[in-house]
């Protein structure tokens, strides 16, 4: 679960990491009244989960509580990479020196984490990568040692930092991973890193990635997201046993089970097609979370085509078939429906759907051929 700048850096204030002086703000009035408080100019950014922000338009600077109206009103409302801007923050601009990028993230691979810095800092780590990997250093964390000096070391050496900005950096970097642990992050973020023309060591930036599978013990961070998790369809699909992730695509995917869910999208791609989700019904299915699984597609305009794929095993083909017929008669669906039926209750699920418009195939195959080409008329 992401965490916008604001809330990632009052994690960072309470655990000792610098940041800039600022608030959040949801209207240009209230952004202002902000700017009024701060001699000279302040950044206005946009609170979105991209990358990219200062690129697109998101954050810019302004002097003034007239200019900082002005500004925050053209970000407020606008569509950044798809996301529409809904609050921004408004800080004290720093006067920066140099730049740099360090993080910590889990590598599931090696299953550790890694600490990662660079001195190019400001851009997104990803172009740095690609253009000068020579510039990124990585630092293995093994679980059981903790964080060390010899960790840093690498950081420290080639940012050639001068001795007390090199003690605030350490410690901006201890307490760095202190986060990462006790937050059950998956990733936290400084870029960039500053050292101001008054050899200050600053969190310009903060990210935050924190782990979806322990966020019953992260009650705190739960309360700072709540209102706007209810607002997700993948949040709302949750709490009603439901596993859905949105994808670009347009055909809408019903399924039960995680590895028949993956393969059904793995099928369509194979035929042409784009999935426009991952959607698990779950093992146990009853009439109502197939209906509200249709809802969930009919929510995303993407979609052209919905694609019911089911094997019964646990899950009653019989009560799946129910669950399409009350949606059927309740909801107006704006597409066809291709639909797969077979395992446990098939035979009378199939008598349940006889006479409906659902377009019935007997095999996976056959259902993804259908919808594939249902898109492309």
């Amino acid at each position: 679960m992401k965490l916008h700048e604001y809330q990632a850096k009052s994690i960072f204030r309470k655990y000792g990491i610098p940041v800039p002086d600022g608030e959040v703000a949801l209207t240009a009035e209230r952004a202002a009244e902000i700017a009024a408080g701060f001699t000279g100019k302040v950044v206005i950014k946009a609170q979105v989960h991209v990358g990219g922000r200062g690129k697109a338009g998101g954050v810019k600077l302004a002097e003034g509580k007239a200019e900082a109206e002005k500004t925050a009103a053209a970000i407020l409302g606008m569509d950044l990479k798809g996301l529409t801007v809904e609050k921004v923050l408004v800080e004290k601009a720093i006067d920066i020196d140099k730049e740099y990028y360090i993080s910590f993230a889990m590598d599931r691979a090696k299953h550790m984490a890694v600490f990662i810095s660079s001195v190019m800092g400001g851009v997104d780590i990803e172009e740095v990568a690609k253009k000068s990997p020579e510039s990124i250093n990585k630092s293995y964390i093994d679980p059981f040692m903790d964080l060390k000096d010899f960790h840093i070391r690498p950081f420290l050496k080639q940012a050639g930092l001068e001795k007390e900005a090199c003690a605030d950096a350490t410690k901006i970097i201890r307490n760095l991973y202190k986060i990462f642990l006790e937050t059950d992050a998956n990733l936290v973020e400084i870029n960039p890193l500053v050292i101001t023309k008054d050899k200050k060591v600053i969190a310009a930036d903060a990210k935050m990635d924190i782990d979806d599978n322990a966020m019953y013990r992260q009650q705190e961070i739960y309360a700072m997201l709540k209102e706007e998790l209810e607002k997700q369809p993948e949040h709302q699909a949750k709490q009603k046993g439901l596993s859905y992730i949105k994808m670009e695509g347009n055909i809408g995917c019903i399924v039960n089970g995680a590895g028949l869910s993956m393969a059904t999208m793995d099928i369509i791609k194979l035929y042409g097609g784009e999935p426009a989700n991952f959607l698990d019904i779950g093992g146990s299915s009853n009439p109502e979370k197939v209906k509200y699984a249709m809802q969930l597609l009919m929510s995303d305009k993407n979609v052209k085509v919905a694609l019911f794929n089911i094997f019964g095993g646990i899950t009653r083909c019989d009560d799946v078939a129910r669950g399409l017929i009350s949606a059927i008669s309740e909801l107006k669906v704006p597409f066809p429906i291709v639909v797969r039926l077979t395992g446990t209750n098939s035979v009378e699920a199939k008598e349940i759907l006889k006479g409906s418009e659902l377009i019935f195939e007997e095999t996976m195959i056959g259902a993804a051929k259908k919808a594939v080409g249902l898109v492309a008329r």
